[in-house]
């Protein structure tokens, strides 16, 4: 760039000043660095002076060995990320810092074994967040988003689960006694894809809940309200599913290996099409 801008002058239209320099209308504080980088080929930047104003000038200049110099100072510069889990205390911090009308996105956070018993979380948005071994014991997370969340070992007894979206979400271990997933107004939850292994989902509310090609191998469904559910192609193998409430539920497809189904409320027929 400087070499056109000296070539064709005119072009440009550079201005002198009495004593001949020529006059360009760039930052000199930014353009230091780069007068000195031409002279010896060092990278040198004084303190106080912003690397990524040094990189817009040398980018506006054209000085690409000197642009990948910068770009790996101001990356060296950074603070490293702070991928330490968000306590208890920071997000009610956030919750009434936001405003109620307002869509809350925690998607990729980071909660790990935060306690988040009892909060409003409804419509909050976790998709992909990381609730490992978090307790949410009694709380309301009517309507929320945690699709691809991981739930494993996770306390979400007694919880509100109206509507809720865990698509593919992992929960493999996790507590879900005495959980209500059933929405008066229609609405069913989805937890298609979940990854249901060793969960204790005893005496839940479950009704038309969608658990599609869902895995609840060895988990704990005893009591649970399940009329009307989508169990095509869930792996229901040493599943406890005694006392529970089957009426209408699809279970086409299903593995029931070593499944226990005594005591149950409605009896399960060959019509279902189990394996």
């Amino acid at each position: 760039m400087l070499a056109h801008m000296f070539k064709d002058k005119d072009v440009w239209g550079n201005k002198q000043d009495h004593r001949g320099a020529f006059l360009i209308d760039r930052s000199p504080e930014y353009f230091e660095p780069i007068l000195n980088y031409l002279r010896h080929g060092q990278l040198i930047v004084n303190d106080g002076i912003n690397l990524l104003g040094v990189l817009e000038e040398a980018r506006f200049f054209g000085i690409d060995s000197l642009i990948e110099h910068l770009e790996v100072a101001i990356k060296n510069s950074q603070p490293p990320e702070d991928h330490s889990p968000i306590s208890r205390k920071e997000f009610v911090r956030f919750l009434l810092a936001t405003p109620t009308k307002s869509e809350l996105r925690c998607q990729g956070l980071n909660f790990s074994g935060a306690d988040l018993s009892r909060l409003d979380l409804r419509y909050i948005n976790f998709k992909m967040a990381n609730l490992s071994r978090c307790n949410l014991a009694h709380a309301n997370l009517c309507f929320a988003n945690l699709e691809r969340a991981d739930l494993s070992g996770s306390v979400l007894d007694c919880a509100n689960l109206q509507g809720v979206k865990m698509l593919c979400s992992n929960a493999e271990g996790a507590s879900l006694k005495q959980c209500n997933f059933e929405d008066p107004s229609g609405l069913k939850a989805n937890l298609e894809g979940a990854n249901l292994k060793g969960v204790d989902m005893e005496g839940s509310q479950m009704t038309g809940i969608n658990l599609r090609v869902a895995t609840l191998k060895n988990a704990k469904l005893k009591n649970c309200n399940l009329r009307g559910a989508t169990l095509a192609g869930t792996d229901l193998e040493n599943c406890d599913l005694s006392g529970c409430d089957l009426q209408e539920a699809n279970l086409r497809g299903s593995n029931v290996k070593g499944a226990i189904f005594e005591e149950m409320l409605t009896p399960l027929h060959m019509s279902q099409s189990v394996r």
